[in-house]
């Protein structure tokens, strides 16, 4: 099992996929790999459903010496699970040696900002997530408001994330404004300097590009990237190469406090 190097001190450049096949995976995986991508992330909503087992799930672990994550939201477009279900395909990648798991805000109980404040939720969880350490992957914990928030907002919610035992934590909101983009900036920093946990703060919207660009010398620890567009994949993340020539590039990082 490989885990995600956490604390080394710079944004993991991670390709998201959605393959429709274990051979799909694998191609892009190595695709990933020789564009320099740090971690790959395997979606699992397209996965044909032959293929959504153990075996398939460490072929494609295997196929390329970089760490995994896994994850599969409320979108799946193969099956109708309910949350339960969804965790035993994540409980079944974990154990084929995927380093992260994604264990979204409002799991058991949908909710507003894909955050539950129900008591009962929390402590399943919880347990999940004591479960998923126990057989050794990590765990991020995502939401995805995707509308506009403050700084405060952003913050608090993480913060309630990282109480719950979660490796990492994750928020995907909108930034359409320039305020709403210099608030963005803002509310990245202020994670950098006041969370217990390494976060991954990203955006949608019309500045999302130039916000997971800026990300990477702000302290944001994992973001997203593509090796190329599909027409069967609705993801626009920037390129991975695009990701990599801005790193090369930037000289200037809060990783290193402000000086590289």
């Amino acid at each position: 099992m490989k885990y995600f190097p956490l604390q080394e001190k710079r944004t993991l450049i991670t390709n998201l996929q959605s393959p429709r096949t274990v051979a799909e995976a694998i191609a892009e995986s190595r695709n990933a790999a020789a564009d320099g991508a740090d971690a790959i992330a395997i979606e699992l909503r397209s996965l044909r459903r032959e293929d959504r087992n153990e075996d398939s799930f460490r072929a494609i672990i295997q196929s390329v010496p970089l760490p995994f994550m896994f994850l599969l939201y409320r979108n799946d477009q193969v099956e109708s699970l309910a949350d339960e279900p969804r965790q035993e395909l994540l409980l079944a990648a974990a154990r084929a040696g995927a380093g992260m798991i994604d264990v979204m805000g409002d799991l058991f109980d949908p909710s507003p900002d894909e955050r539950t404040r129900k008591p009962a939720a929390i402590r399943q969880q919880q347990a999940l997530i004591e479960q998923l350490h126990a057989i050794g992957s990590q765990v991020i914990m995502s939401s995805h408001p995707l509308r506009p928030m403050t700084s405060d907002e952003v913050v608090e919610q993480l913060q309630d994330f990282a109480s719950r035992g979660a490796d990492v934590v994750k928020i995907v909101t909108k930034v359409n404004t320039d305020a709403e983009f210099a608030e963005s900036i803002r509310t990245t920093l202020r994670l950098h300097r006041e969370l217990s946990r390494p976060f991954v703060h990203l955006c949608g919207g019309r500045f999302s590009c130039i916000q997971r660009m800026t990300g990477t010398a702000l302290g944001v620890a994992i973001t997203f990237g593509v090796h190329e567009y599909h027409d069967y994949a609705s993801y626009n993340q920037p390129t991975i190469r695009a990701f990599r020539k801005v790193q090369e590039n930037m000289q200037w990082s809060v990783f290193h406090d402000g000086a590289l």
